[in-house]
This record gives structure tokens, C-alpha cells and sequence, in this order.
């Protein structure tokens, strides 16, 4: 099958807004090149109904790699909704190249993730959480999805949570928050026997309590308090936890950008 891109703009840019396109930038007299080809033309076929192949000969259309600023080949990008969402370069063997792909390639439920995720940021979690466990019928293996369900089981189903979180892969916000969950998750079902006795010891099963009631502005305020008196404590359990309540809120949320700075300040007291 010829995979030769004849007009960039129609084969690659607008195809990817149905499908992901995988862009191999080569040249003939490239021998990593004429190595990686056939990897990439045998796994465009075997994954056809996930993604697109196509091949760019970049001694012929030098305009269109100096836009995308290939600077060694073979270059391999990947276009999704017009736009180049991560790449690699260099003749990697096949099994790299599918460990890539499994990472890189979009669920073809994205769009409905991207919902899913908006609903769970307005506070609407029925709703989320009905849209993720339809997708998850779909795309049962689908990390995104089950660390976003194991977000929302946390306070409800720990057991279940937890076990949604367990050999999370894919990108490194789904592995951050996936800790984060966990390390909340051991918080909540901690004995409250098994912590030592210290005089931040009662502040700090008050601000596990404010978690259990999902008041993270209480329990970071009560946690940084704690950073400042007893770093150490709970193995630098304070710590941890604001990180973990951080990540599991988002950088962006009012709550963790309030606490931000106090935070960083109390650890370089």
C-alpha cells in the first residue's frame, strides 16, 4: 500500500481530525529510514482501524518539514485534530515503536473523555461517571479513564479505587494522579492507633478528617501548620499528602493555587 502523501494539508491535517495520523518523515538515501519503514507500514496495517500511516519524503517537500521542524530522520510525529501531539526520532526497534504507539495513540474515545472531564470539573459527578463507565465498556483497559472512575470512587468504594489505579500506564498526569489517589486512599483507611505520638498528632487526624469530608482547603491549611512544627512526622507524611491533594485537585484549581506558595515556603523554613 502506498502511504506517500501527496497533499499534506488533506492527507495529514485535516484526516487527523477523524483519525490519528502517523507522519514518517524519510528520505531514500536515509538507511535508518528504509529500516523503519516497513515496521511502521506492517503496524499501520495491523492497527488500521486505530490509526493512519502516512510517509513524507523530505527531499521532495522540504517546505513541510522545516514547518515542522524536522531537524534528523527518520522523524515520526503524530497529528491528532490538525496538530503534532508528540514524536520520536531515530530507527527504534519494532517493539519500542509499539510501546510508543500504546502510549501516544488517542483513545478513540477522547472526545468523550474530554467531556467526561468537564462535567467532573463543574461538579456534575453523576453525570462523569456514567459517561466514563460507558467508555469503559469500550476501552476496558483505558488508563485515563480508570484513574478518572477511581477519582471519583475514592471517597464512595476505596477497595474499588484502588484497585482501578493498579498498573496505570499511558502519560505521566495519569501515573501522578494515580499515586495521588493511592496516597490519599492509605490516609483514609489508616488505624488511627498507628500514628505516633507527637504534639501535631491530633492536628494531623483532624486534617485526615477534613479529606474524608473533602475539605482539602481545611486539610492543606492544617497540613502546611504541620509541615512548620514537625517536618518528619509520619515519615514526611504532610508533605506527601498536600502533593497528593494538589495533583488530585489540578494545578489549576483556586484551592491548590491558594495554598501554593504557603506550601512551598513551610519547606524551606
Amino acid at each position: 500500500m502506498n502511504h506517500e502523501v501527496t497533499n499534506f494539508q488533506n492527507d495529514v491535517v485535516e484526516k487527523s481530525f477523524d483519525k490519528p495520523v502517523l507522519v514518517d518523515f524519510w528520505a531514500e538515501w536515509c538507511a535508518p529510514c528504509r529500516m523503519i519503514g516497513p515496521i511502521l507500514e506492517k503496524l499501520a496495517e495491523e492497527n488500521k482501524d486505530s490509526w493512519e500511516l502516512a510517509k513524507v519524503d523530505t527531499d521532495k517537500n522540504q517546505d513541510i518539514a522545516t514547518k515542522y521542524g524536522v531537524r534528523g530522520i527518520p522523524n515520526v510525529k503524530l497529528f491528532r485534530n490538525g496538530e503534532v501531539i508528540n514524536e520520536f526520532t531515530g530507527a527504534l526497534p519494532e517493539p519500542a515503536i509499539k510501546d510508543w504507539l500504546k502510549k501516544s495513540i488517542p483513545s478513540k474515545f477522547a472526545d468523550q473523555i474530554e467531556h467526561a472531564k468537564i462535567y467532573l470539573k463543574n461538579g456534575d459527578i453523576l453525570t462523569a461517571k456514567a459517561m466514563l463507565e460507558e467508555i469503559q465498556k469500550g476501552d476496558i483497559n483505558n488508563s485515563e479513564v480508570k484513574v478518572l472512575l477511581a477519582k471519583i470512587l475514592l471517597f464512595d468504594d476505596i477497595k474499588e479505587a484502588k484497585r482501578l489505579i493498579q498498573n496505570v500506564d499511558g502519560n505521566l498526569n495519569n501515573i501522578e494522579l494515580a499515586d495521588a489517589i493511592g496516597t490519599l486512599a492509605e490516609l483514609l483507611q489508616r488505624d488511627q492507633n498507628s500514628f505516633a505520638d507527637s504534639e501535631v498528632n491530633e492536628k494531623y487526624l483532624a486534617a485526615i478528617g477534613d479529606i474524608r469530608k473533602k475539605d482539602f482547603d481545611s486539610a492543606l491549611t492544617k497540613f502546611i501548620e504541620i509541615i512548620r512544627t514537625d517536618r518528619n512526622y509520619d515519615d514526611d507524611g504532610a508533605r506527601k499528602a498536600c502533593i497528593a491533594i494538589f495533583k488530585f485537585l489540578g494545578e489549576d484549581d483556586e484551592i491548590t493555587v491558594r495554598h501554593r506558595r504557603d506550601f512551598g515556603s513551610a519547606l524551606y523554613v
